[in-house]
């Protein structure tokens, strides 16, 4: 059963399984600070919940959470309150906090596609030179989900993250390289980033040959923004 409407549920449509619960509906935007999108999210677990206590309740949430620039907001503080209210009314639960997902659509602000399209644009990029992101291939999200469901791995927070950040410099020079062309770039001393531990599906990426960032990305590139 999936709840939910955007790349994260996309994700389960052609594997959705009667036990599960695959709840990706709720507040995206981590500046939010509405509190009526905060309380229908929450009223929408607690429905989901009740109504469906028997099942595997898989909670996608955010790595944001470790973010020290959003301590303290609305947006963090909600989903910290989530995940707790999750773990104390569900016998088996997931709750996955996930970093920088890409994949096909998804919300146009999302920054791979942010810097697609300005770059489709020929706009001026404005560059936090000292800001890093932590991406990863939303196909590797659904594979990771599945191999611990598989695996029998409940009740537990797992960080579904890739192995490094990228710097946002970074990010676009491999960008240059992969398009063979030459951004404009407005580099601003700026940014900040935070790291993130991925003990349980590092595995995942070493046993899968994807520890290689620049190739990681390029086929990122490849499979979601062919020119």
């Amino acid at each position: 059963m999936i709840i939910g409407r955007g790349l994260i549920a996309s994700l389960f449509i052609n594997d959705d399984r009667e036990n599960i619960i695959f709840f990706a509906s709720g507040v995206s935007n981590s500046l939010e600070n509405r509190a009526e999108e905060f309380l229908r999210e929450e009223h929408l677990i607690r429905k989901t919940l009740e109504e469906n206590k028997e099942k595997i309740f898989v909670y996608f949430s955010t790595c944001s959470i470790y973010d020290s620039s959003k301590t303290g907001s609305d947006y963090v503080l909600h989903k910290l309150k989530m995940e707790q209210l999750i773990k104390n009314s569900c016998e088996r639960y997931l709750i996955l906090r996930v970093s920088n997902a890409v994949g096909s659509g998804g919300n146009p602000n999302l920054l791979m596609n942010y810097l697609i399209r300005s770059i489709k644009n020929k706009e001026t990029i404005n560059v936090h030179t000292k800001a890093t992101r932590n991406l990863i291939d939303a196909e590797d999200i659904k594979k990771i989900t599945f191999e611990l469901l598989d695996g029998q791995t409940f009740n537990k927070i797992v960080n579904v993250a890739y192995t490094q950040n990228y710097a946002i410099i970074e990010i676009l020079e491999i960008i240059e390289r992969f398009y063979d062309t030459k951004l404009d770039l407005n580099l601003i001393k700026s940014g900040s980033g935070y790291d993130i531990n991925v003990p349980d599906v590092e595995a995942y990426f070493v046993k899968n040959n994807l520890t290689n960032k620049d190739a990681y990305l390029c086929e990122i590139l490849q499979k979601y923004y062919p020119f």
